[in-house]
């Protein structure tokens, strides 16, 4: 099952970048251009992301049911950052069940977990096997997180600088920091 949701999910990366989906707002140029960096950066953190023993050993322990919902979009680069990661936790242990749910679809759960009144994302709901919320993670590490707000406070910061900034600190943690965050988490848990 968590498969096929990873793979029908960056399915819609192809879709968009041939042309096949011109929906708002792939039918803007800025946008396809996210889709296509957004899914190169997926494939490099595919090859060369590696999960930490630590939450490896954390995820191999998970012997109930958990259901995973991840809130996303091809466009958002700080899900292309994370998605890699989620997914392959995810396919770490066949007790983790991962849908893949896109924020701007009419049915949506996005509107359940907003943060400071938005819908940033990613968001990852993590539910047990009655699907009851554990925990909600996202929209980004708690660094990064503090980086984006402190950012929105610079008005005088061009957006390129902006996420020149926060692409330089997703390169620099390598992943590190969801791990770090998703493992403490899910440790609470078990």
């Amino acid at each position: 099952m968590n498969l096929n949701t990873i793979i029908a999910y960056e399915k819609q990366f192809e879709d968009i970048l041939n042309g096949d989906n011109t929906n708002p707002p792939y039918d803007n140029v800025d946008y396809i251009n996210y889709v296509k960096l957004n899914q190169q950066r997926i494939r490099r953190w595919d090859k060369s992301g590696k999960l930490i023993p630590e939450f490896e050993k954390t995820l191999n322990k998970i012997v109930h049911i958990q259901h995973w919902l991840l809130i996303t979009e091809p466009w958002c680069g700080d899900a292309a950052h994370t998605h890699a990661f989620i997914k392959k936790a995810a396919l770490t242990n066949s007790n983790i069940f991962l849908q893949i749910q896109n924020r701007d679809t009419k049915n949506s759960e996005i509107d359940k977990y907003l943060t400071n009144g938005g819908k940033s994302i990613p968001k990852l709901i993590v539910r047990d096997k009655n699907h009851k919320d554990l925990f909600i993670w996202g929209p980004r590490p708690k660094e990064a997180q503090e980086i984006a707000l402190r950012q929105k406070e610079e008005k005088s910061m061009s957006f390129e600088k902006k996420k020149i900034e926060l692409q330089s600190w997703y390169n620099k943690d390598k992943g590190m920091s969801i791990q770090n965050e998703l493992n403490a988490l899910l440790k609470s848990f078990l």
